[in-house]
């Protein structure tokens, strides 16, 4: 789910709370609470199971799709100023934004 707040925008957290009683077996929960007890702990997937950035919400392909829609724009005419007031970027990332595109091309 995403919620607009004062302009910002946050997603609101899919992670579940799981009981480790429910889970663990009773040797390794005894074990963890030596280090822990009573409070949350995230436990993060193994690397070889974890996405990049953005791959799960999309945002990487948002973007991805943002930046070659600029590069195009750019390519038509557009100057980088036009292209910085139009996507609320500055200067600076449009121009970033072009060269970087224009090594993919």
């Amino acid at each position: 789910m995403i919620y607009v707040t004062n302009q910002l925008v946050r997603r609101k957290s899919l992670m579940s709370y799981k009981n480790g009683a429910e889970l663990l077996p009773p040797s390794l929960l005894k074990e963890i609470q030596k280090y822990i007890a009573g409070e949350l702990v995230y436990v993060p997937k193994p690397n070889k199971k974890r996405a990049a950035w953005g791959e799960l919400s999309g945002s990487r392909r948002e973007i991805q799709n943002r930046n070659k829609e600029i590069y195009s724009l750019y390519m038509n005419g557009k100057t980088v100023s036009e292209l910085a007031l139009d996507y609320c970027l500055s200067e600076d990332s449009i121009k970033k934004i072009v060269q970087k595109q224009r090594k993919l091309a």
